[in-house]
C-alpha cells in the first residue's frame, strides 16, 4: 500500500536574540529555566534556595549531566548540575536577575524545537528513490547518495552498528523497520529496570516527552517513522524502499511531540544514548544520532550535552534547517554548535540544485545530502505506509545513514575519522560551492 500524506508545517524556528522577548509564548516553554550552578552538585543548599528565592522558583527536576559516570557506575543518581526551574516571572526577566549571580554558570530558556517534512509526490525500482540512486545505478542519478553503488558492492550494512534516532517516536512494527528496530535484551518489559540505566522497560527507546518506554504514539510519528526509514529501512525483501543501510539497529528517543520538544528533553535523550555506549556492563555501539529538527537560540546546556557525546565518539548529525538563509549569517540549533561530532546537512534536489527551502553557510553547514521528494516509510495502521516528504530533515539521515554503512566496513573508527570520510568523499557540486564546507554532495560508494 502506498501511502501519500500532504503535511503543511512552518519552517525550523529560527530565533534571533532581538525577537526572542516577542515570541516567548512560540519558542520556549514561558516560566521556565535551565541553570547551571559554577560548583555544579557541590553547591549548597543555601546557595540553590538563595537563586530560587531570587525568581520566585520552584525546581521541575534535577537533569543528571553526568552521563558517562552514570553509566560507569550503572545507577542513575542525578548530579544537581544543571536544574529545570519554573519561576513566577517572565523566562528572561527572571535570567536577566541570574546574569550577574556569581553562582551562576549560566542560565537559558527551555527552548522548544521543532521538525519540519512538507510532502509532495510518487521507490527503488519504479524510479521514486532517487536519493539511493548513482550514476551508474539502474535507475540512475548522479546527484543521489550513491548507496545503489555500494550495495552492488555488498556493503549493505551491519546490525552491530547501532543509531539513535532523536526525534518523534517510529513504527517500529513497520513491514520494513521492523527487522532493524532494537529490542533490549538486558531490559525486558516486567516492571523492573534490569539493566540499571534509570529507564524501565526502555524495551526499543525511550519517550523523554511524555517520560516512558511507549516510544511510538500512533500515525502522528510520522517523522520519526520517515527518517528511521532513510537510515535502516531493510532492503532487498521485495517490498516498499530501502534505507542507506539494509541492516543496521535503529533506537528510538522520542523527545518531539505534538507541540515539539524542549532543550530539557533534547539534552536527556542526547546522554540517554552517551550512558548506553559507555556503560562498563553490556555497552552499546552506536555511532550517530540523527537530529531532524531545531529551533530556538544557543543553549550552552545542549552543547554540553552535545560534547558529551563527543567524548563518547558518537557523531551527532544535523538539518541546517528549511529557512532558505544563511547560517554564517544568522546562526541555528543545533546545527550550528562549533561541536567536533557535528555534521550539518543541507538538502539538494534530484537535478543537483540546493532545495529553494535549505539553510546553507560556507563554514557553518557541512555537506549536502538528498532531501527533496524523499520517499520512505510512514505510519499507518496497516505498518505497510509510505510516502514522499522534502526537507533538511530529510537530508539529514542520509548522512547519518552514511556513518552507519561506513561504520560497518572499518569497525572500530571513532567519530572523528567517520566524519572526515564523510566530508572528504563529497562530490564538488556546484550549487553547494561556497555554500558548504565540502563544496560537495553525500557519495557513499567507496564505503
Amino acid at each position: 500500500m502506498i501511502m501519500i500524506l500532504t503535511v503543511s508545517c512552518e519552517n525550523e524556528i529560527e530565533i534571533e536574540p532581538e525577537s526572542v522577548q516577542k515570541t516567548e509564548q512560540q519558542n520556549f516553554v514561558p516560566g521556565e529555566i535551565l541553570i547551571k550552578f559554577k560548583d555544579g552538585d557541590k553547591s549548597t543548599s543555601k546557595t540553590k534556595s538563595t537563586v530560587l528565592s531570587m525568581i520566585m522558583g520552584n525546581v521541575v527536576e534535577e537533569i543528571n549531566t553526568n552521563a558517562m559516570k552514570t553509566a560507569n557506575t550503572g545507577k542513575g543518581v542525578s548530579s544537581g548540575e544543571l536544574l529545570l526551574v519554573s519561576s513566577k516571572l517572565g523566562t528572561m526577566e527572571a535570567i536577566a536577575l541570574l546574569k550577574n549571580s556569581s553562582e551562576i554558570e549560566y542560565a537559558e530558556p527551555n527552548w522548544i524545537y521543532q521538525h519540519c517534512a512538507t510532502s509532495n509526490d510518487t521507490y527503488f525500482t519504479n524510479g521514486s528513490l532517487w536519493g539511493m540512486y548513482g550514476g551508474d545505478t539502474n535507475p540512475a542519478n548522479q546527484f543521489g547518495s550513491q548507496a545503489g553503488k555500494a550495495w552492488a558492492a555488498g556493503k549493505t550494512g551491519s546490525s552491530l552498528v547501532y543509531v539513535g534516532v532523536i526525534d518523534e517516536g517510529a513504527q517500529y512494527s513497520h513491514e520494513d523497520l521492523a527487522a532493524n528496530f532494537w529490542t533490549n535484551p538486558y531490559d525486558p518489559i516486567d516492571g523492573i529496570d534490569n539493566d540499571g540505566n534509570g529507564y524501565k522497560d526502555d524495551i526499543h527507546g525511550w519517550d523523554f516527552d511524555k517520560n516512558d518506554n511507549s516510544t511510538y504514539d500512533g500515525t502522528q510519528d510520522d517523522h520519526g517513522t520517515h527518517v528511521s526509514g532513510t537510515i535502516g529501512a531493510v532492503g532487498g525483501n521485495g517490498k516498499g524502499v530501502a534505507g542507506v543501510n539494509w541492516n543496521v539497529t535503529i533506537i528510538s528517543a522520542k523527545f518531539l511531540g505534538r507541540r515539539g520538544g524542549t532543550t530539557a528533553n533534547a539534552i536527556k535523550a542526547v546522554d540517554y544514548f552517551t550512558a548506553l555506549k559507555t556503560r562498563l556492563v553490556n555497552p552499546v555501539n552506536i555511532v550517530a544520532t540523527n537530529n531532524s529538527w531545531g529551533g530556538g537560540g544557543f543553549s550552552q546546556s545542549l552543547k554540553d550535552a552535545i560534547d558529551r557525546a563527543n567524548t563518547a565518539d558518537i557523531l551527532f548529525i544535523a538539518a541546517a534547517g528549511n529557512s532558505s538563509t544563511n547560517n554564517d549569517v544568522t546562526a541555528s540549533y543545533p546545527s550550528g554548535y562549533t561541536s567536533a561530532n557535528i555534521i550539518a546537512v543541507a538538502s539538494i534536489t534530484n537535478t543537483g540544485a540546493l532545495s529553494s527551502f535549505s539553510q546553507y553557510g560556507a563554514t557553518t553547514v557541512d555537506i549536502g545530502a538528498p532531501g527533496s521528494g524523499i520517499y520512505s516509510t510512514l505510519p499507518n495502521s496497516a505498518g505497510n505506509g509510505y510516502g514522499s516528504y522534502s526537507g533538511t530533515s530529510m537530508a539529514t539521515p542520509h548522512v547519518t545513514g552514511a556513518c552507519a554503512l561506513y561504520a560497518s566496513t572499518h569497525p572500530g573508527s571513532n567519530a572523528a575519522a567517520i566524519k572526515s570520510a564523510i566530508l572528504s568523499s563529497a562530490v564538488a557540486t556546484p550549487s553547494l560551492n561556497g555554500k558548504c564546507v565540502s563544496s560537495g554532495r553525500l557519495n557513499v560508494s567507496g564505503f
